[in-house]
């Protein structure tokens, strides 16, 4: 794929969904996610302080995903952990292959290998390092999608964008809610798989398709319907950082994080 330059502080990055053998899935957290997702998940009051890390110079979306995915984690709990652009990049770099300083090699990333390698290896913020638990869901399921936000902070998508969403007002600024109902002129309103692009999921105003999600992407919120979700999205995941992750009523039941841990640890060692 090749990395996609719309506006100054945009980027994309997200390569072509794919599947690993024995990869995580989050089948085996049965109970997690077969419950009915809340109705509504309001956050309004929660700073999720999502940070661009470098997704405005280079495609490291999937990297910065999984760091703005602590930081969302962090702010459920009432703190914040510190992650730098440097961090960020180095950790595209490790999960990609990315050469600091090569444009050739600024190709983007599969989501999935990016999760293997901070499964294996972590990923390093400021005066640590994290490891997640990972898991795959069916793109398809926004119910568990929603279980995913609700329970485990935010879910991590794989969207491939229209031109249409990558509409800039003459401030240079992307359209208030994204929907698949696009004003003519803004762009062909298809999903573009060379649009690939990792966002996550925060909360909603309700769950059908004319309500609305937030999404976290390029350093800041973007709203987006249903609908929008449904048309765009490739592939999604669950992070669940047990470092970070404050106690809750939505959190998955003991059986099912055991139940991930085990499918991430028979995982490691068919990757190891």
């Amino acid at each position: 794929m090749t990395n996609r330059k719309f506006a100054q502080n945009r980027k994309l990055g997200c390569r072509p969904a794919q599947t690993r053998s024995g990869q995580p899935s989050l089948s085996a957290m049965r109970g997690f996610m077969a419950r009915q997702a809340p109705a509504r998940l309001d956050r309004g009051h929660i700073d999720p302080a999502p940070l661009l890390l470098g997704n405005d110079m280079l495609g490291d979306c999937t990297s910065a995903g999984i760091g703005n995915h602590i930081r969302a984690t962090s702010a459920l709990g009432g703190f914040q952990t510190d992650i730098t652009t440097a961090q960020a990049v180095a950790f595209y770099s490790r999960s990609t292959g990315y050469v600091p300083g090569t444009p050739a090699t600024d190709r983007g990333g599969v989501e999935v290998d990016v999760l293997t390698t901070a499964l294996r290896d972590g990923y390093a913020v400021t005066n640590q390092t994290l490891f997640p638990l990972w898991g795959s869901a069916d793109p398809g399921d926004l119910n568990g999608v929603r279980n995913v936000m609700a329970g485990l902070s935010a879910a991590y998508l794989g969207v491939q964008l229209a031109d249409a969403d990558l509409w800039e007002d003459e401030n240079g600024a992307l359209a208030p809610v994204w929907d698949t109902d696009t004003p003519a002129g803004h762009g062909d309103p298809n999903p573009n798989p060379a649009n690939g692009h990792c966002l996550l999921g925060w909360d909603y105003t309700g769950t059908d398709d004319t309500d609305i999600v937030t999404l976290l992407t390029w350093g800041t919120t973007q709203r987006a319907t249903w609908r929008w979700v449904r048309s765009r999205i490739m592939e999604a995941h669950a992070l669940a950082w047990r470092q970070l992750l404050p106690a809750s009523a939505l959190a998955p039941s003991q059986p099912d994080w055991v139940a991930l841990v085990a499918a991430n640890d028979a995982y490691l060692r068919g990757v190891a």
